[in-house]
């Protein structure tokens, strides 16, 4: 049998090198559309031992983590996998985003816009993928490819949506995976209009097309045949007769093919005896509705076969029917590889059912999802893109009807695993060791930063420009409780007295953040005289390789003013300022800000926290067809009480800052 063969396929010892399987539990942070009242039956089925309903599951990740953490729930349960990998182009993780304009009697066209580039993680993936060229391609994509086939249920199907350049090679790769014999079909999609590169001196045919090849687990795959309507020539050529009442119709051959031999009956119809495709009393039925022709007798009968009861063509293989999106679309999103939803309701309606479950792990701009939604089908989207994700979650929310769905991540535990694969550790005894891979993770955390490590305090481990700097864990987040003992430490290690004019300096640097963080660090200013500053550590930074080509950025918390009115037992809520650091936002981006608002590009409102999931029951956000956001809400609690109300806003980077608001209802 041949085999393709990359660098990197088999170890140093002629064994094949198997795919990463880290298995993680996910981690829900929010559940977005929610009712107060779908989240009560949500507690009370999980409190009586019930299985609660299924969300559909948008999920922020490496796709070499979510893979394999899915693989315990997933394996062999899903219906349908889509997938629109990266081929050779550097904009598959880059958007272009809009800054909403400031009235309402500011022209859209005139909206100043931006294209957000690849973050460091994502350019770490793209390198990952094509760093050496087809050797890592195949690579990265066997290592997908076959965890995928691990999910596929027994009668499921796999798209992979892929560029000529490459189609070639990804096939051979799906071979080896799937087996040559679960090989359907190639689809060729007329992705463009025509276009000529030869004027720029390219010496070819204009590339108009993508490649989508298919494939099945196994020989009982769904398959529900689509079809394309018929052209104009077509309908003339052969649907020429017309009833009366102007039904057009086209007549067709009654007798059995095959004669005899294939079982069809003999008998006479019409003065005319033939072996026929239907039966004796059905024949009779179909000559009593007036559908069975004699031109003259002695002729053989034929059959009406009416054009409004005709489905169309069966659907072939070369697809030039459903057009790219154009730059005024509705549709657009801003993404330069997102695919039009008519290409994924074609192949959701032919490979799948009701009810059966869809995976996408490049959702991008949310088309797969989107689409499984509208059709009413399970579905599960990834994406490595913190915008990727946001863009998805405000597209599902315009799908009428959308059913809740929660946003999930692999968190702590995905940074967990991180340390132990990152910083390898040679302690005697499990204390020393992890104390030394905590010294090591800090170090590098402090490098990104461009601080000095200092030893000697619990609570501070660096210097930058004066100011003292502390890394969290990677499990936990910082609190209040963790700011209070920082700044009493950076107090005692400044040496001034508390008299001092001079206040010192700490910058707190963390994967997640308590509520109102933000805040905290202004009591934390005025009550201990501490200036505090507290930033993100990004995402990015759990790959080493992430760092190698430029330098990490670490987002300052923005801050969020919710200004609050209780009315009986009426609530409104009202936005009333938003502030991010200069230094976070694009230079272009800040000469075009005129008023706060318009960095906000969704808010959401949990009217009744109580856990760590933000449960998202109210949302406002901006579109192309209605980029206006509703800055006040109001809610009627039932019940009095004490409530903790949660704001959640997201700015037009996709970064999102939240505030919690203590309401007591009488």
């Amino acid at each position: 049998m041949a085999e393709l063969i990359w660098d990197g396929k088999y170890d140093e010892h002629g064994n094949k090198r198997a795919p990463v399987r880290i298995e993680l539990p996910f981690q829900t942070v929010e559940t977005v559309n929610e009712s107060v009242q779908e989240r009560q039956r949500t507690l009370e089925l999980s409190s009586s031992g019930n299985d609660p309903e299924w969300r559909n599951r948008l999920i922020w990740g490496d796709k070499k983590y979510v893979l394999p953490s899915l693989l315990p729930e997933f394996a062999g349960k899903v219906d349908l996998i889509y997938i629109d990998p990266p081929f050779d182009t550097g904009a598959d993780f880059s958007f272009t985003a809009k800054i909403a304009a400031q009235t309402e009697d500011d022209n859209d066209e005139d909206e100043p816009s931006f294209t957000k580039e690849a973050s460091i993680l994502e350019q770490k993936a793209y390198r990952d993928t094509w760093g050496l060229g087809l050797n890592s391609y195949l690579h990265w994509f066997y290592e997908a490819a076959a965890i995928l086939r691990e999910l596929l249920a027994e009668d499921g199907s796999l798209y992979v949506h892929i560029g000529s350049n490459i189609s070639h090679y990804v096939k051979a790769v799906l071979d080896q995976v799937l087996g040559s014999d679960r090989y359907i079909n190639e689809i060729v999609w007329k992705r463009t209009h025509a276009h000529s590169d030869q004027k720029q001196g390219r010496k070819a045919y204009g590339n108009i097309s993508d490649t989508i090849l298919y494939y099945s687990a196994s020989e009982q795959y769904t398959f529900n045949t689509q079809f394309t309507p018929y052209s104009q020539e077509y309908i003339d050529k052969y649907f020429r007769y017309r009833d009366p009442d102007g039904r057009r119709y086209w007549l067709d051959n009654l007798t059995g093919p095959g004669g005899g031999a294939r079982g069809n009956p003999y008998y006479e119809v019409m003065g005319v005896s033939r072996y026929w495709r239907f039966s004796r009393e059905r024949m009779k039925q179909l000559i009593a509705e007036g559908r069975v022709v004699q031109s003259k007798p002695g002729n053989v009968p034929q059959f009406k076969r009416y054009l409004d009861e005709m489905p169309g063509i069966p659907l072939q293989n070369i697809w030039t029917d459903i057009p790219p999106i154009n730059m005024m679309a509705k549709e657009r999103l801003g993404y330069p590889t997102q695919k039009p939803e008519p290409l994924l309701e074609r192949v959701i309606k032919c490979s799948s059912n009701e009810g059966d479950l869809v995976l996408d792990c490049f959702v991008g701009s949310g088309t797969t999802s989107a689409v499984a939604e509208k059709l009413n089908r399970r579905w599960i989207a990834c994406d490595l893109g913190r915008f990727a994700i946001h863009t998805t979650r405000k597209r599902l929310l315009g799908v009428p009807g959308v059913k809740p769905f929660v946003v999930q991540n692999l968190g702590k535990y995905e940074r967990q695993a991180w340390q132990v694969a990152e910083f390898p550790s040679n302690g005697k005894d499990r204390l020393a060791e992890q104390r030394e891979r905590e010294t090591a993770y800090r170090k590098f955390i402090l490098d990104l930063y461009h601080s000095t490590p200092v030893s000697g305090h619990a609570w501070l481990h660096g210097v930058k420009a004066g100011r003292m700097v502390h890394v969290a864990a990677v499990d936990a987040p910082v609190t209040r409780a963790d700011v209070n003992a920082i700044a009493a430490e950076v107090w005692k290690a400044s040496g001034k007295g508390p008299n001092s004019p001079q206040k010192p300096a700490v910058d707190v640097l963390g994967w997640e953040f308590a509520l109102d963080m933000n805040e905290t660090a202004k009591q934390v200013a005025a009550e201990a005289r501490v200036d505090a500053a507290f930033k993100k550590i990004p995402r990015e930074v759990l790959e080493k390789k992430a760092v190698e080509q430029g330098d990490v950025y670490f987002f300052e918390l923005g801050a969020l003013s919710v200004d609050s009115k209780i009315k009986k037992r009426e609530l409104t809520l009202t936005l009333s300022d938003f502030v991010i650091p200069s230094d976070d936002v694009p230079a272009e981006v800040r000469s075009a800000i005129k008023s706060w608002s318009q960095m906000v590009d969704y808010w959401a409102v949990d009217w009744d926290f109580k856990d760590d999931t933000f449960h998202n029951q109210w949302q406002s956000y901006r579109t192309r067809k209605d980029p206006k956001l509703e800055l006040a809400v109001k809610h009627e609690y039932v019940d009095s009480g004490k409530y903790a109300v949660v704001v959640k806003v997201i700015d037009i980077l996709g970064n999102d800052t939240t505030k919690m608001l203590s309401i007591e209802i009488k």
